[in-house]
């Protein structure tokens, strides 16, 4: 059975656009489908989902990821950042969103649409749907990661080898798993 809910959410989280460093204050509805009938993997899922907009989004810097001196620059401030695909538009930052949130979820609820927007924007709000993010921004990117994580993360060849006693559960430290 499938079933449809939906979410209020805001952060506050910041840009950096044309040099400018400017806070912003985002509001979202996402709408949602529940696809496990699993009570406690629905409260799971969302729980991750708003673990990671507490811990990652709030507070955090939507950066274009070109602007690799801007980034260091913050990341040596003690800044946190998050880097995406385009400039720090409301559009690029939900179409990278809704992929982030699905692939938290892992497929116990799915994203189907968010209604996003910021002040910045003057509160104008976008629809933004899951099917349209996965085709504009697939691939081995943060966005597509059911991990903790707002940056790629390059590997070495060192990094091929698996190594088990290194293996670090993020979900399950916070008791989140399935």
């Amino acid at each position: 059975m499938e079933i449809k809910v939906q979410k209020e959410f805001n952060f506050l989280s910041s840009v950096h656009f044309e040099n400018q460093f400017m806070l912003n204050f985002y509001e979202m509805t996402a709408y949602m489908t529940i696809y496990t009938e699993e009570t406690k993997e629905q409260h799971i899922a969302i729980e991750r989902l708003m673990y990671f907009i507490n811990a990652f989004l709030e507070n955090t810097i939507f950066i274009h990821e070109k602007e690799t001196e801007a980034i260091e620059k913050y990341k040596a401030a003690g800044i946190k950042i998050c880097p995406i695909p385009e400039e720090p538009y409301d559009q690029i930052i939900g179409l990278v969103l809704i992929n982030k949130f699905n692939a938290i979820m892992e497929g116990r609820i799915v994203v189907d649409e968010i209604v996003f927007g910021s002040r910045l924007s003057n509160l104008i709000k976008f629809s933004i749907y899951g099917d349209e993010a996965k085709l504009e921004y697939e691939g081995k990117h943060w966005w597509n990661d059911s991990g903790l994580t707002t940056e790629n993360t390059k590997k070495s060849k060192k990094d091929k080898i698996v190594k088990l006693s290194d293996y670090k559960d993020e979900w399950k430290e916070l008791e989140l798993t399935w």
